[in-house]
Parts: structure tokens; sequence; C-alpha cells
């Protein structure tokens, strides 16, 4: 009971964040600028105290817009009338928006003006010898796939139920992810069987349609493949 409370409260948590995604047009923007810029900043082979740097104000701005929405959202809700504090109250929270927003666009200037002198052959070097690199940019594609697909196609929550399968795209994307970088076979087969055992599960427990499983294992598989070519 504990277990699915749990579960309940994070799927809720998704829930809101997708909605402010779905009806808040800046925090589209926002996300979109994140995501870009995060990618980016592993793409150049930035250290982890910059990509943390980055990370956390990032995270601050994304904070703050779902802020000002929720509070956007309780004056509408207490006030049926337009007044002057209502206003000030959103026109504040609007403005913590807005000094978060600087404080973002400054740390990544910084940060990114240090690297503006690296290369960019040597940064395709950097990425094309880093597996990590390679392995985090190939997780944030195939979640950002599946939860999409959940959203254009209104099915099911974040974590359960739907098309595609969340937990298949991502077993099947680990699978692919070990069939390119080791030359082990056992191991390879061993993490096939994992992958099929994963995505059994979910049909076995009418979590998922079979076609709601197969589909996110071809996306796990896909986008793996389509990646490591591109960057390998």
């Amino acid at each position: 009971m504990a277990k699915n409370r749990l579960v309940d409260s994070v799927n809720f948590a998704i829930e809101g964040l997708i909605h402010v995604l779905k009806s808040q047009r800046n925090m589209r923007l926002h996300f979109m600028f994140a995501v870009v810029i995060l990618i980016f900043g592993i793409y150049i082979n930035l250290t982890g105290n910059e990509l943390l740097l980055i990370l956390l104000s990032l995270t601050f701005l994304l904070c703050a817009e779902m802020f000002n929405t929720a509070i956007e959202f309780t004056v509408d809700l207490v006030s049926n009338s337009v007044h002057p504090l209502a206003r000030i109250i959103k026109d504040v929270s609007a403005g913590a928006v807005l000094v978060s927003a600087i404080n973002a666009l400054v740390v990544c200037y910084v940060i990114f003006a240090r690297r503006s002198h690296v290369p960019l052959d040597t940064t395709l070097i950097n990425i094309r010898t880093s597996s990590w690199h390679i392995t985090f940019i190939i997780f944030i594609m195939v979640l950002a796939l599946v939860i999409v697909g959940k959203i254009l196609l209104h099915s099911g929550t974040p974590l359960r139920g739907g098309m595609p399968s969340g937990h298949a795209a991502v077993a099947f994307s680990i699978w692919t992810i070990i069939l390119f970088t080791t030359m082990n076979n056992f191991v390879v087969i061993l993490t096939f069987i994992l992958a099929f055992f994963v995505a059994r599960s979910r049909i076995v427990g009418s979590i998922h349609s079979t076609l709601e499983v197969v589909s996110g294992s071809a996306i796990g598989i896909l986008v793996t493949t389509i990646i490591f070519q591109i960057l390998k």
C-alpha cells in the first residue's frame, strides 16, 4: 500500500509538470532551453562543477516558472474580480521568474564563454570517446520521446501504462548501449534476457498491451542506434 501511495505521489507530481508544460508557453520555452543547454554542455565536455552550476540555475528557473503558475491559479481561484493586490501578487511572482531567467543566462554565458576557444573537432573527439556522455544523451532522448508519446496520445500516466511502454524503452535502450560498447557476447545475451523479462512483466501484469511494449522496445533500440551511429 505504501509503495502504491509513493508511485501515485510521483505520478501526481509528474502530471503537474506535464500540465504546466501543456498549458504554459513560457514553461515550454524554458524547458526546451534547459534541455538544449544541458545536451550542449555535455557535448562540449563541460566539467562536473560546470554542469552542476548550469543544472542548478536551470532547475531554479523551471521551479520559479512552476511556482509562478501555481500562484496565478491560486489568485484566480480566490479572486473573482480584478483586484490591485491580485495584480501585484502576479507581477511579483513573474518578477521572480525574470530574476531566475537572468541568473540562468548569466551563468550559462560565463561558463560557455570560457569554453568558446574549444575547437569543434576537439568537442567531437571528447563526446565520441566518452560512453557515459552518449548514454546520458540517449536516456534524455528516450525518456523525452516516451513522455511526449503519452502526452500526444493521452494514454496512461507518466510512470504506469499507456503508449509507449517506458520500462520497455529504457530496458532495450540499455541492452543496445551494451551491445555497442562491449565485445562480450555473454554479457550482451544476459542483458537481452533481462530486457525481455522487463518487457514481458509489463504485459503479464496487465500494465501494458503487447503493442505498447513492442513500441517502447522499438523506440529504445532505434533511438539508441541512431545516436550511436551519429556520435560514434
